[in-house]
């Protein structure tokens, strides 16, 4: 019997176990996603130039899950077998930090083909922040310190994304300016504590871990922009 692959990306506008480590409701939605008994997960943590207290924090968390943590540094490399390690995962878990350079990096490895030929294997993808905008085809990134610019991502997911809508202040008027000065694709934001739950490169379930958190989808057609609110089921009592 064949079983069809089914292709996953859940994107977090923010939260998850570097910003909401005592709310486990999305990193165990994640978990959840994957198909296997004890998935195997791995973090990667480039955006961050893989920063010792963040990769931590990963272990200090999904230790304590039904699950087998791991990670992939290019900057304090433990393999040269880069291609069979990212295959043997069952979810690939994306950290914030520099969306540039990070881009830049997996290009230089290869990393952005190793992880795309994963996800057509079935690799739950996911990720909050750089984590999040890179699968898109634009994503709002503060990568150039002091400015908010459009990135062009991987293009797994089509238009654009912004995370953290709601916890930084400027995200909200320059994501709505670039769009409808059409510098940047329409696309859709989270605020900090939602996901964005994609099957077959298709918006399956918008969740959080914070009730009053939403996601908005924005559209443009040249003239006018179009928004409307995404209410995300909350996933704890």
């Amino acid at each position: 019997m064949i079983t069809e692959v089914k292709r996953q990306i859940i994107a977090l506008g923010g939260g998850g176990f570097s910003m909401e480590p005592e709310v486990p409701l999305l990193d165990r939605y994640i978990l959840a996603q994957s198909p296997a008994e004890r998935p195997r997960i791995c973090f990667i943590p480039t955006a961050s130039g893989d920063a010792d207290s963040y990769i931590e924090s990963f272990y200090q968390f999904f230790n304590q899950q039904d699950c087998i943590p791991t990670h992939l540094s290019l900057f304090k490399g433990h393999t040269n077998m880069i291609y069979d390690f990212v295959m043997e995962q069952d979810i690939l878990y994306v950290g914030g930090g520099n969306t540039r350079n990070m881009l830049v990096l997996w290009k230089e490895w290869q990393l952005d083909r190793f992880i795309l030929e994963a996800y057509q294997k079935g690799t739950v993808l996911c990720g909050v922040s750089a984590g999040a905008i890179c699968w898109f085809d634009q994503g709002l990134t503060d990568s150039v310190p002091n400015e908010l610019n459009a990135l062009d991502g991987l293009g797994l997911l089509r238009g654009s994304n912004c995370p953290h809508f709601d916890g930084e202040p400027l995200r909200r008027p320059a994501y709505t300016t670039l769009i409808a000065k059409g510098s940047i694709q329409a696309g859709i934001a989270a605020d900090d504590g939602v996901g964005l739950h994609y099957i077959d490169e298709e918006l399956h379930r918008v969740i959080s871990s914070r009730p009053p958190a939403r996601a908005y989808r924005f559209s443009s057609d040249g003239m006018t922009l179009s928004e409307e609110e995404l209410t995300p089921d909350y996933l704890g009592e």
